[in-house]
């Protein structure tokens, strides 16, 4: 990521860019238009059935113009695709303002640091850390319930944020029952599934519905997102304090 920034002070900064877009954007609730968000910022969208990538960021010149910032992205039939590919090129925009903040000259910091850049700003332009952090605790952190709120953003980017925020938690999704992502927001090793997190995720598997369960301090919540001919299984694990 980013040379000599504590990760306190990389987050703040990351918040705050992503709040001015949507303060001026005028975007005050969810969910996140980021087409709006890109209409504030000058930035033309355009569609590139060409394009392997889902999103470009380019400056098209114009003669006699200066250049103007435009996004092509690929058509994709997914809702929330299209805006997070549109918040990804919207955060290589913003990335300036990061650097800016954090007094770095892009030159200094690591090799794709722009890109790492780009995906926290747009996590955080689609599921804003203060909004989040407090529909999260009013839902109890209900994934099913956060994604009605929060529309455009997919089931796994609103998991991946949940790393993000206080208790410690470990956050796994588990793809036609292959482990396809397992992290905390606790340093040091994550631990394997315990019986309790792989009996939930089974049961949330096979009976297609949202399952939860205790085990200790430890406390699992599973939520089946299954669509015809692929299934996928997200748990949030609160955990205690003690050191694994």
């Amino acid at each position: 990521m980013l040379i000599y920034v504590p990760a306190e002070q990389y987050a703040a900064v990351l918040d705050a860019v992503a709040g001015e877009a949507l303060a001026e954007a005028r975007l005050e609730r969810p969910p996140v238009d980021a087409f709006a968000v890109a209409r504030t910022l000058g930035i033309t969208v355009a569609e590139d059935v060409h394009q392997s990538s889902r999103g470009r960021y380019v400056r098209l010149r114009v003669k006699g113009r200066r250049p103007r910032p435009t996004i092509l992205l690929r058509p994709d039939p997914r809702r929330e695709r299209r805006h997070w590919a549109l918040a990804h090129e919207i955060g290589e925009h913003l990335a300036h303002r990061v650097y800016r903040l954090l007094d770095l000259e892009p030159g200094e910091t690591r090799a794709g640091s722009r890109e790492a850049v780009a995906n926290q700003l747009a996590g955080r332009l689609l599921v804003p850390t203060v909004w989040y952090r407090e529909d999260a605790l009013e839902f109890d952190w209900n994934l099913t319930r956060l994604k009605k709120r929060y529309a455009t953003a997919s089931h796994e980017l609103l998991a991946r944020r949940m790393l993000d925020l206080p208790p410690p938690v470990i956050v796994t999704i588990v793809d036609d029952g292959q482990l396809y992502f397992r992290r905390s927001n606790v340093p040091g090793r994550v631990p394997p599934l315990t019986a309790t997190e792989k009996t939930c995720r089974r049961d949330a598997h096979r009976q297609g519905r949202t399952v939860a369960a205790r085990c200790g301090a430890a406390r699992v919540q599973a939520w089946p997102i299954h669509e015809p001919g692929w299934k996928r299984e997200i748990l949030r694990t609160e955990v205690d304090l003690v050191p694994w």
